[in-house]
C-alpha cells in the first residue's frame, strides 16, 4: 500500500516511499517530469490532497495553467489531463491511441474542458503522455 506521512499541500511524500509504491515505473515518472520542466519551463510542482492516492498528486503548471497531473499507483502511475474545446479536437483528429481518443471522447464535459486519467505504465505511455502535452500546451 502507498503510504504518505504527510498531510501537508505542496510538500513531496518521502522519496524512498515514492520509488518503492511506484517500483519500475519510477524511471518513467521521472523521464517525464523532465521532458514537462524542459520543455514548457518554468514549471512549478504542487502537491495536493487526492481521494483516490495516500500519496495525493502532482500537479505540474506553467504560470497558472495546469499542465498535467501525476497520480501514484502501484507499480505504475496515472496522468490526468484537462483538455479544453480546441485541445480535445486536436486529440480526436491525431493518430493517437484509440483508447486514449475512447476516454476522451467518454469524459464528462465541464467549463474547464474534458479530464482524463490514463494509465502509465510503459516508454510507448510517456511517449504519449508527451504528445499529449504539446497538444494540451499548443491550444
Amino acid at each position: 500500500m502507498i503510504a504518505n506521512s504527510s498531510t501537508n499541500q505542496n510538500i513531496p511524500p518521502a522519496g524512498p516511499a515514492l520509488a518503492r509504491a511506484l517500483g519500475d515505473t519510477k524511471a518513467l515518472w521521472d523521464e517525464l517530469i523532465r521532458h514537462i520542466e524542459t520543455t514548457y519551463p518554468p514549471v512549478t510542482h504542487r502537491w495536493s490532497a487526492s481521494k483516490t492516492s495516500a500519496f495525493g498528486l502532482l500537479r505540474l503548471s506553467r504560470k497558472e495553467r495546469t499542465i498535467l497531473y501525476l497520480l501514484p499507483r502501484e507499480g505504475h502511475f496515472l496522468t490526468a489531463f484537462v483538455f479544453g474545446e480546441k485541445a480535445t479536437a486536436v486529440v480526436r483528429a491525431s493518430d493517437m491511441p484509440a483508447a486514449m481518443v475512447t476516454a476522451l471522447n467518454d469524459a464528462r464535459p465541464y467549463a474547464e474542458g474534458r479530464g482524463v486519467r490514463l494509465e502509465t505504465r510503459t516508454r510507448q505511455d510517456v511517449a504519449t503522455m508527451k504528445k499529449l502535452a504539446a497538444i494540451k500546451m499548443a491550444n
